[in-house]
């Protein structure tokens, strides 16, 4: 049998209700117990102090002073011949600490006997003539109910709390079960209409990221799907050419290894869009160095301009992903800027921007948004002369998106494009 419910509603309830429990039974029992001891032994001793008094008077022939005290303490003194009571109750929990007290004040045994149904106690006491005397009082001289009333409203504080924190409780687990049967959906492929991250921050934090994962897949597949397709046509069309010179004998050797050339190239950015988003174990980098390299292999017959700050920041990245983006990023900068490559790296206390200018034709305003996507080539601002296969900046986007940041295709004040890249530290 299990005692723990699986479900996280019937657990958060036993960790809500169990502390509060165990805290409640603690204090019952470490400071009211305590006190209802005292409580009773001081009744029983002021109690046994009375019946004691009105003994020794007794003993005395002192009658009046007998009836005068039991008329101002509320106490019924009577003589009886012979009592045929039913068993006493000297040790029951009650009557026991007045037993011991009477024993110790009256060197006489005594009998006490509880009526709970009338609330009275009953306490005979043998007489000097053989008589016995009868003391009936009240229960509440000797025994305390507060006890029974503080658990009464123990268990009801935790009714109480149950009551309030229960609904609270449903709403909080109902945000979970949301977000699992929206990932169950997401996983077999389906969308969820109307999905909206609710609950606590954490877990719209974990519905939230649960979205993102789901774009980044959907973003996966298309561009997978994407690229699959541009391989069929990219190909197939210098395939073509080659196979119709081949059966027309129009091919020269140099036409030829000119296709191979052009088909390793396409190849080769394929594999290279296939491999941006390999797992890399994170490393502690400096920009300006790689930024600077990257350059000079690019750009090394154009003006390179480079603002970089003399005590560069230091982040966690993975080098070869970052180094793969901003190689595409200034490559494509220098093979269309016409005489000057311009870098620079601003740092702040929490990002790291580079930004890559070139004075080429720059890219218009209503194709920079299609610029980034993957087998995109602009045939006004990037001619198929000029190599490529609509890759470099799709590439370079990857790989700054899985770094946590952003990049955005601008206008440059030199003429041509601006790449903006923003990094977080």
């Amino acid at each position: 049998m299990r005692l723990i419910p699986r479900s996280f509603l019937g657990r958060t309830i036993l960790m809500v209700l169990i502390p509060l429990i165990v805290a409640l039974l603690i204090v019952a029992n470490s400071f009211f117990g305590n006190h209802w001891k005292k409580v009773h032994a001081t009744l029983a001793r002021t109690l046994a102090g009375e019946v004691a008094t009105m003994v020794h008077f007794m003993n005395q022939n002192n009658t009046e002073a007998v009836k005068m005290l039991a008329s101002d303490i509320g106490i019924n003194v009577s003589i009886n011949e012979k009592l045929n009571r039913p068993k006493n109750d000297n040790k029951s929990r009650e009557a026991g600490p007045l037993v011991a007290e009477l024993q110790t004040r009256i060197k006489q045994p005594t009998n006490v006997y509880i009526d709970r149904g009338k609330r009275l106690i009953f306490i005979d006491v043998p007489t000097n003539d053989n008589k016995i005397a009868t003391f009936a009082t009240s229960m509440h001289r000797i025994y305390s109910t507060s006890a029974e009333v503080f658990l009464l409203w123990v268990v009801g504080a935790i009714l109480i709390v149950s009551i309030l924190v229960t609904p609270f409780i449903v709403f909080h687990t109902r945000s979970i079960r949301r977000i699992a049967k929206a990932a169950n959906k997401f996983g077999r492929g389906m969308d969820v209409p109307g999905f909206q991250p609710s609950g606590s921050l954490e877990i719209r934090e974990a519905a939230n990221a649960m979205i993102t994962m789901k774009e980044r897949l959907n973003r996966y597949n298309k561009t997978r799907t994407d690229m699959l397709n541009a391989v069929g046509h990219d190909l197939k069309t210098p395939l073509t050419r080659m196979r119709l010179a081949v059966e027309t004998d129009s091919a020269s050797k140099q036409d030829l290894l000119h296709e191979i050339d052009r088909m390793s190239e396409m190849v080769n950015g394929y594999l290279a869009f296939a491999r941006g988003e390999a797992p890399e174990i994170e490393q502690a980098v400096e920009l300006p160095a790689m930024l600077t390299r990257i350059a000079r292999d690019a750009a090394p017959n154009k003006k390179i301009i480079l603002e970089l700050p003399p005590e560069p920041v230091q982040f966690y990245a993975r080098p070869n992903a970052l180094t793969s983006a901003f190689t595409n990023i200034i490559e494509n900068a220098a093979r269309f800027a016409k005489k000057t490559l311009k870098i620079t790296e601003i740092d702040s206390t929490d990002s790291v921007t580079v930004i890559i200018e070139d004075d080429g034709i720059g890219i218009p305003d209503d194709k920079k948004e299609r610029a980034m996507q993957p087998f995109v080539r602009l045939d006004e601002s990037r001619s198929e002369s000029t190599g490529g296969t609509g890759l470099g900046l799709s590439i370079a986007k990857t790989a700054i998106e899985n770094h946590g940041g952003q990049i955005f295709l601008e206008n440059s004040d030199l003429g041509g494009l601006k790449v903006r890249v923003v990094l977080p530290l």
